[in-house]
């Protein structure tokens, strides 16, 4: 079977169950509560300051964290799931050579991430300039910076989704891979901070900040390359896990 067609198999595997529409509620949640936010929100003052230029606004719209995160958590269930109810083996079974099966999850697990990044932030910038109608500003995002936000969330979410598969591949189970993606993302970053506060702008946050434009350090190419590396340590502890474990 060749790669393409398998990557193919893995997204009609995705796209034919209702979890993508899951987890599209949840982006649809989330854009909500921003735009009540814009509406209703005032900062301690009772003033609009956080929507009052065009920074506050990207700052606002900036989705690239949330994206990350949502996307982990979309990769870790949808690659651990196939193990606790063993629907991986079909998979194993037309292609032998396990690494080609996993890397071709793996591809689908980064398009699939990619397209919630983009799906949120678009849905968010829709429904902050909706809201803004309702407030005495208006739409101040460049279209460049609506690009880059664009871009840095669909890369961000995308590195997500890999982390997510990854820790689902060598987890294997699906409340064991949410919980590991957890720790991962949200509790360890701020515990290892604090430790060693050196390690603040290399933490997932920080590098999302950087990718959407609204930080500096550590720089934008070494921000991706980061997020990258976050992502493809756990791909491929979970690629050596698949070839040297029991599939059940």
């Amino acid at each position: 079977m060749t790669s393409l067609r398998l990557v193919r198999a893995e997204l009609r595997k995705l796209t034919t169950t209702k979890m993508p529409w899951a987890f599209f509620a949840v982006l649809a949640t989330i854009t909500g509560i921003t735009a009540v936010a814009v509406v209703l929100g005032t900062d301690a003052d009772g003033s609009k300051g956080f929507i009052s230029t065009a920074a506050d606004q990207k700052s606002l719209m900036a989705f690239a964290y949330n994206g990350l995160v949502i996307a982990g958590l979309f990769g870790a269930i949808a690659v651990a799931r196939e193990y606790g109810h063993d629907t991986v083996v079909p998979t194993f079974l037309i292609e032998p050579r396990r690494h080609r099966a996993v890397l071709a999850q793996f591809a689908a697990m980064i398009v699939g991430g990619a397209v919630i990044g983009f799906v949120g932030t678009a849905l968010t910038m829709v429904a902050v300039a909706i809201a803004l109608t309702a407030t005495d500003y208006g739409f101040l995002l460049s279209v460049g910076d609506a690009a880059q936000l664009l871009v840095a969330s669909s890369f961000a979410s995308a590195t997500g989704a890999l982390l997510g598969a990854g820790i689902g591949t060598f987890v294997r189970n699906t409340g064991g891979a949410v919980a590991a993606l957890v720790l991962v993302l949200l509790i360890a970053p701020p515990l290892v901070v604090q430790l060693v506060s050196e390690t603040i702008s290399w933490v997932p946050g920080s590098l999302a900040l950087v990718a959407s434009g609204l930080a500096d350090e550590p720089g934008m190419f070494a921000a991706l390359i980061a997020m990258a590396a976050w992502a493809a340590i756990p791909a491929m502890i979970g690629l050596l896990a698949v070839q040297r474990r029991d599939v059940v």
